[in-house]
């Protein structure tokens, strides 16, 4: 990590910030809110965040690195584990851990593990109950009531990560418990994560925004390729693993339909990100069983 050249006030803060939580409580949502660009995917389907990965929002008064983590549950395969473990990991690397919460519904058996794990943390921890906008009035009391007997925490929020409700005020929570420290990242530094792992990630989305049931979570992207043609364009191969044959028919479709359809979407945003014109070239591959190959999740860049 290299710091900027401008000097820092003496109470300039900064540090790392650990969202954590089960999935689908729109983690990566509140990360892309927060950084103001799409740094994470997001999707309705659980279990979208599969690594660590950090958004960096630099101010004046101080410089918030963001870790979105995958969210935790209870595992079923290898990959699921490797998951869950890089959640864990990032709690006791952070300067503050953020639970966030989807307070539509009451606590569960996630939620509850998560407590646990962070019951002897000597970190600050803030909660934050999201999804606010979609809460009966009825279920107010009884929901927040049972989220904050959940932990001790130094504040708690009630947010709306998608209306945008309440984040400002949570934002001086966090900045309050940062300790103080010069920036961490370069001031123009948004995230972590290479072009190649966003544009692989951006595919993904698209597949799990198109595909169905189980066939999305079987899917991996892979960049074979990635060229820049002397007219400026990127040229980019990757491959779309899956682990049957079947899902393998479903992701290219009748007459090669799906497949084009995630490719043309994926392109579209591609280009968005990096500002260029882009060629996008989709295969599809198996590889039976990779979720529980580790092997091929080594291959893949997961920590096993």
């Amino acid at each position: 990590m290299s710091e900027p050249d401008a000097p820092v006030a003496p109470d300039y803060r900064a540090g790392f910030v650990a969202i954590i939580g089960r999935p689908n409580v729109v983690k990566s949502t509140l990360l892309n809110a927060y950084v103001g660009e799409k740094v994470a995917i997001v999707s309705p389907k659980p279990q979208t965040t599969r690594r660590r990965l950090r958004g960096i929002l630099t101010r004046a008064d101080a410089q918030i690195v963001f870790v979105d983590t995958p969210g935790i549950h209870k595992p079923l395969h290898k990959l699921g584990r490797t998951m869950v473990r890089e959640a864990e990991q990032a709690i006791p690397d952070a300067d503050l851990l953020l639970f966030v919460s989807d307070v539509t519904r009451l606590p569960g058996d996630d939620d509850v593990r998560i407590a646990r794990l962070l019951v002897d943390v000597r970190t600050p921890l803030l909660l934050a109950m999201n999804k606010q906008d979609l809460l009966a009035p009825a279920d107010v009391l009884p929901h927040s009531d049972a989220y904050r007997a959940l932990g001790t925490f130094a504040e708690w929020m009630m947010i709306s990560a998608r209306r945008g409700d309440n984040l400002d005020q949570l934002m001086r929570l966090i900045v309050q418990h940062l300790p103080l420290s010069p920036p961490l990242y370069p001031a123009d530094q948004l995230t972590d994560q290479t072009e190649q792992a966003m544009v692989a990630e951006l595919i993904r989305e698209k597949a799990l925004k198109y595909l169905e049931q189980e066939v999305p979570h079987a899917i991996e992207v892979l960049i074979e390729e990635w060229a820049e043609r002397a007219n400026g364009m990127i040229f980019i191969e990757a491959v779309v693993l899956v682990e049957k044959d079947s899902q393998k028919g479903i992701v290219i479709g009748a007459k090669g339909s799906m497949l084009k359809k995630i490719g043309q979407s994926a392109r579209q945003e591609i280009e968005a990100h990096l500002q260029r014109k882009t060629y996008l070239e989709l295969r599809v591959k198996v590889r039976a069983r990779w979720r529980e190959d580790e092997k091929e999740l080594r291959r893949l860049g997961y920590e096993i």
